[in-house]
């Protein structure tokens, strides 16, 4: 049986808190043999790293200040953040920028995405990137670090093939595709193979967010990335055992594990 790795799932969410061992014993029997824990704040930090310890091997945390947690503390979140120790995670994240519902803090998330661009480029740490109504600002950004940047995921990529484009002029940068590729609606199915290599893609679901069809209204979790990986398998025209190895290589080139 082939193992398929979720690179971005919430697994501290309260979502889970009354099934979440269960839902680690779902991933692993649907065949997914990693999962990766983004943070989104300074509790969510400690949170994942605790997780990862439960589950060696299996659960790896990340490090991050969500663009949506920058608030009037955003400051003293990330003075906490630097104090930990970087080693023991993989990633800096779940960073970047969110203007979809508000831009209220809109300085505020530049300055904090920046420092911890920078936290990326010290610790050679990837970057697991969110990027809402505002892939001017991050690419502008991302840009004067360009040629010191190791590398990272696009995280939730939904755009056009314009945008991949753009996204994929990072070296060292892949898309993370997630739940919305299985959506009727979705173009990326016909957008992805037009202008996205097979090997700049790695698969997650956001659980417990955006479940893939058929799973769609329900809380997502981290067994459905299966679903991801059966879509785009289609789309791209090759067995899933092949798609699932080509994008395991992938994560295992961008995050060194």
């Amino acid at each position: 049986m082939f193992k398929v790795i979720d690179t971005h799932t919430h697994f501290d969410a309260e979502e889970f808190d009354e099934d979440r061992a269960e839902a680690f014993a779902r991933a692993s029997e649907a065949g997914v043999g990693k999962v990766f824990l983004p943070a989104i704040d300074l509790k969510t930090t400690h949170a994942v790293l605790a997780l990862s310890r439960e589950y060696p091997g299996y659960a790896y945390p990340m490090i991050g200040l969500h663009p949506e947690e920058v608030k009037e503390d955003w400051k003293e979140q990330l003075a906490e953040l630097r104090e930990m120790q970087f080693s023991d995670f993989i990633a800096i994240g779940e960073i970047g920028l969110d203007y979809y519902w508000s831009r209220e803090f809109e300085h505020e998330q530049l300055e904090a995405f920046e420092e911890q661009v920078k936290w990326s480029v010290d610790t050679r740490l990837p970057l697991m990137i969110h990027c809402r109504k505002a892939q001017n600002e991050m690419v502008h950004l991302l840009r004067q670090y360009q040629k010191d940047l190791p590398g990272g995921v696009f995280h939730c990529f939904t755009g056009n093939q314009k945008e991949a484009e753009e996204l994929l002029s990072f070296d060292n940068f892949v898309l993370g595709i997630g739940g919305v590729s299985t959506f009727k609606s979705s173009h990326l199915r016909e957008d992805l193979p037009a202008v996205v290599p097979m090997n700049r893609i790695v698969l997650e679901t956001d659980s417990p967010y955006m479940a893939p069809v058929p799973y769609r209204g329900k809380r997502n979790e981290s067994a459905f990335v299966v679903e991801v990986l059966k879509t785009l398998a289609k789309a791209y025209n090759v067995s899933e055992e092949e798609f699932a190895k080509q994008t395991n290589e992938t994560v295992e080139r961008v995050f060194h594990l």
